[in-house]
């Protein structure tokens, strides 16, 4: 499995313009990326990523008539959520060098170049559709493979090489799967790659909910697809039921951002337990080794 790249790879430009023609939750990739380049283009953005600005430059989708302009608060927000996994990846690398991350629902992430270390093996599992957007857009080296799969579908588990380490990432995705879809990934996870992880973000219950007057709506012609599946910070301890191999539950905090909202009051807010528990969250689960 392992390529013979001891450096890490340039981050290459686009291929060439993909035209993008999706809906639903595929479609969210579009709005993430739309955010996550409007924040990259600052020349004070917490996430250095030029790859999600020539991304958005290349592909053939009309961001502004469909998302509106990127609202700050958002883009800095994704963006930090970005860097929070990317923390995550690099110290997983760290103890495994030449690990396996395998990232579920990638859509157009680029975390790849920002974390890749020379010997990471990295794939990608995600639907059709996505992964053909994806390849007209991003050239993929000998350590990155994909797989056209509906992640709830546990074929790619048999694609995955666990003798170096195994860190599965699904960032902005479980929130789309109903509950029971994410407790049997979780339960999968933890049973085929013992003394590896999964590191996912979930939003709070009251986030998105469906008929719900807070409901989240992002400009006059998009919002985003209702989310089945919700979780509070204060109930991820429930997640050890899933299986017996998760020995660790950890809270990965987000980075420290810019502004008011994001250096001041989110940090503040973390040490206040009522408004800790009804943030958004990322989550890192440790399984045991065998």
């Amino acid at each position: 499995m392992h390529g013979s790249a001891s450096t890490p790879q340039d981050a290459p430009g686009p291929c060439a313009a993909g035209s993008a023609a999706l809906d639903g939750v595929p479609e969210t990739m579009l709005w993430t990326l739309h955010h996550r380049a409007a924040e990259a283009r600052r020349p004070d953005t917490v996430l250095a990523d030029p790859q999600a600005v020539a991304l958005a430059e290349a592909v053939d989708f009309p961001f502004l008539q469909r998302f509106g302009h990127a609202h700050a608060l958002a883009a800095q927000a994704i963006a930090l959520r970005a860097a929070c996994f990317d923390s995550v990846i690099r110290e997983f690398l760290d103890v495994f060098p030449d690990g396996t991350v395998v990232s579920l629902g990638e859509g157009l992430e680029t975390s790849f170049w920002r974390v890749d270390n020379g010997r990471v093996q990295w794939l990608t599992v995600d639907l059709p559709e996505s992964l053909a957007l994806r390849h007209a857009l991003l050239p993929h080296g000998p350590r990155q493979r994909t797989l056209a799969v509906d992640a709830r579908d546990h074929a790619w588990i048999a694609e995955v090489d666990p003798a170096d380490g195994v860190l599965v990432v699904a960032q902005g995705l479980f929130m789309y799967l109903r509950p029971p879809e994410v407790r049997d990934l979780i339960a999968n996870c933890a049973e085929h790659f013992p003394g590896g992880g999964l590191v996912f973000d979930a939003v709070p219950r009251w986030f998105n909910r469906p008929g719900h007057p807070r409901r989240i709506h992002l400009s006059s012609g998009y919002r985003l697809p209702p989310m089945p599946w919700r979780m509070d910070a204060g109930e991820r301890h429930k997640l050890a039921t899933a299986h017996p191999g998760i020995a660790e539950i950890r809270d990965v905090p987000l980075p420290r951002g810019r502004g008011l909202v994001w250096s001041v009051l989110a940090p503040l807010a973390d040490r206040i337990p009522v408004v800790w528990d009804k943030r958004p969250s990322v989550t890192l689960l440790r399984f045991a080794s065998r």
